[in-house]
């Protein structure tokens, strides 16, 4: 019963969060924030697909922006070339995505077989292939260069973007949170515990491994699809190791293994960068701004050891007097 009383209240919270989010531009309808809102939601959703390999999986993988930056070309690629209307939007979309997973199947299929750090720095070997194609087939991508184009008449509106990506970012979060509590999720959650053991139960290790994989190949190349979006312009920087980080950054302070901590990271993320970048302007020592961002990651992890969400959990369950604090801290330390 308490295990249901505190899932019912968690659907609460989320409830009560989406509906606050989806009536904010009837309260604050300024456009840098609805920008800046708009940029959170699509960063969330590429820290939960990353979120599906790290904080699920237990893989660590630095090539994680090939397929972010899949989505962004296949979108930008076919806007600039074809008529910008919704369907050959929605077109773009699903050519990434199809891309994608044949991509994440060949790569994890080559790689996954590989432990631990063996396996991130090949996917960063792939990812940085990607990023030198990008830079040298200027016929398609322009190069480092890049190029603008154009993007269907209702996506020009701010508020209507806004929108968009917030019920995208619903949705992924719905359809990981049904994908993690799955058999399957729980078979991916026991890999990350503890791989030699699952496989000794008889479950194909690699074959799991794949699947993870290719959703979280999938869930990032949507992300970037709406990233470009947003910018109406693409270039190689989609590729960049910099987009891995962010988000693994965003999943680890937000929390991992948890897919709304992937939210929180990003939210608290792209705000700092938003603020810390609009302080420049008031003072010269903060046009290095990037320092200050490694200070206040430093003080998230000092202080959130778990992660934001791990963390608040924590707190609450030895408030409530019980054993499942320790618990719950093993069971992060270990994944």
């Amino acid at each position: 019963m308490r295990l249901l009383t505190n899932s019912s209240k968690a659907n609460i919270i989320y409830i009560a969060a989406a509906v606050f989010l989806l009536c904010y531009p009837l309260i604050n309808d300024t456009r840098s924030i609805l920008i800046l809102f708009t940029q959170i939601f699509i960063f969330a959703v590429f820290a939960m697909s990353y979120d599906i390999l790290l904080g699920f999986t237990g893989i660590v993988s630095f090539g994680h922006a090939m397929f972010f930056g899949i989505g962004a070309y296949a979108t930008g690629v076919l806007l600039h070339r074809f008529e910008p209307t919704v369907p050959i939007f929605l077109l773009s979309i699903l050519v990434g995505m199809i891309l994608s997973a044949i991509l994440s199947y060949i790569v994890g299929l080559i790689s996954l077989r590989l432990k631990s750090h063996f396996y991130a720095m090949l996917t960063l070997a792939f990812s940085g292939l990607f990023l030198v194609a990008a830079e040298k087939w200027r016929s398609l991508t322009r190069g480092n260069d890049g190029f603008t184009f154009r993007i269907p008449d209702v996506l020009k509106d701010r508020m209507t973007l806004y929108f968009v990506t917030l019920i995208l970012m619903i949705i992924v979060f719905l359809v990981l949170k049904r994908f993690t509590e799955s058999p399957l999720g729980r078979v991916l959650q026991a890999i990350r515990e503890n791989e030699p053991r699952t496989e000794s139960l008889g479950y194909n290790v690699i074959h799991y491994k794949i699947i993870a994989s290719i959703v979280a190949g999938v869930i990032a190349s949507v992300s970037g699809s709406m990233y470009v979006v947003t910018l109406r312009f693409v270039n190689t920087s989609v590729f960049a190791l910099d987009v891995t980080l962010d988000a693994l950054l965003m999943t680890i302070i937000g929390g991992v293994g948890t897919l709304v901590g992937a939210i929180i990271g990003a939210g608290l993320i792209e705000f700092a960068h938003h603020w810390l970048t609009g302080l420049a302007k008031v003072h010269w020592i903060f046009e290095r701004w990037m320092i200050f961002f490694g200070i206040l990651y430093i003080l998230a992890v000092m202080f959130f050891p778990m992660g934001i969400v791990g963390t608040v959990k924590s707190w609450f369950y030895k408030r409530k007097g019980t054993n499942k604090a320790k618990d719950y801290k093993k069971e992060k330390i270990a994944g």
